[in-house]
């Protein structure tokens, strides 16, 4: 074998190494997503967005929640008997309105119990799928988000505050800017709207589903406000913090982008609390 044979050995084999290590995560998630069935005697979807390397030559990839999203959550839920249960494991940015509206629609439609499962986040869009479960599982510092709509990059409870403040100052305002404005208002009417049937579905009276509608998506926060699972409680969402350790493990089968050098670094152990003068040590 020459050295022309060699390089592109060794090209080849780095070239489809990416799409190999892949294959095997996946075989990894699968059997993990069996395991949690199987004890949990559910049907269970994971909705995970997480940066990764997929592309043959190596380029990270940003997720968030499409059509494709919806159309292969729905077929899933199609999948599932009627009288077998959902549990849905999030981690997500958020995503589209009408996917995520569509996936909503789905799980609230779902005869038997919807559990959703939140290990980091679930911000935006997976909040609103969150809202549609009948309990929500969090870590105890995982967060959800609000569900203020945004367009063209702005929050469109910002579009039209700064519209009004225009028109308070008498300044021209331009068409294109009005027309934003019009779309804004309609994305929040539809948005806050959409919330309140999912919650009276969910058999919350009429006041306070529009109550906690309105602190979602009238545009209090920054989109990416973290709702704590406290915060969430006092909202009155129907929250615990019982995260299956398999969903640790789940999570674990998906590695963020490999860089030159890990940023966080730990001894992968639990440990206990140290004794009185004596050092920690990991728990056997």
């Amino acid at each position: 074998m020459g050295l022309g044979d060699l390089f592109w050995f060794f090209f080849l084999l780095a070239a489809f190494q990416p799409l190999l290590r892949q294959r095997l995560l996946e075989a990894s998630r699968t059997r993990m997503i069996r395991e949690l069935e199987k004890r949990r005697r559910s049907r269970v979807i994971a909705l995970v967005h997480r940066q990764e390397t997929m592309s043959l030559l190596g380029f990270p990839l940003v997720r968030y929640i499409d059509i494709e999203d919806s159309e292969e959550v729905l077929r899933a839920i199609q999948l599932t008997d009627p009288n077998l249960p959902i549990d849905l494991i999030l981690h997500t940015p958020g995503g589209l309105v009408l996917a995520a509206e569509q996936i909503a629609h789905a799980l609230v439609s779902h005869p038997a119990k919807v559990t959703v499962f939140v290990p980091h986040y679930a911000m935006s869009g997976g909040t609103l799928l969150a809202l549609a479960a009948d309990s929500i599982v969090m870590a105890p510092h995982a967060v959800l988000g609000p569900l203020d709509p945004q367009l063209e990059r702005y929050p469109a409870a910002s579009i039209l505050r700064a519209v009004e403040l225009q028109k308070q100052r008498n300044k021209d305002i331009e068409d294109q800017t009005l027309i934003l404005a019009d779309m804004a208002e309609k994305a929040m009417n539809q948005v806050r709207e959409f919330v309140i049937r999912l919650l009276k579905r969910k058999q919350w009276d009429d006041e306070r589903a529009r109550k906690v509608a309105e602190i979602l998506t009238e545009g209090r926060w920054t989109h990416d406000y973290p709702i704590t699972v406290e915060d969430a409680r006092e909202l009155g969402l129907p929250v615990s913090c019982d995260v299956p350790p398999e969903v640790y493990r789940f999570m674990r089968l998906f590695p963020q982008t490999i860089t030159q050098r890990p940023s966080v670094q730990y001894v992968p152990l639990p440990y206990g609390a140290p004794p009185r003068g004596g050092t920690t040590t990991p728990q056997k």
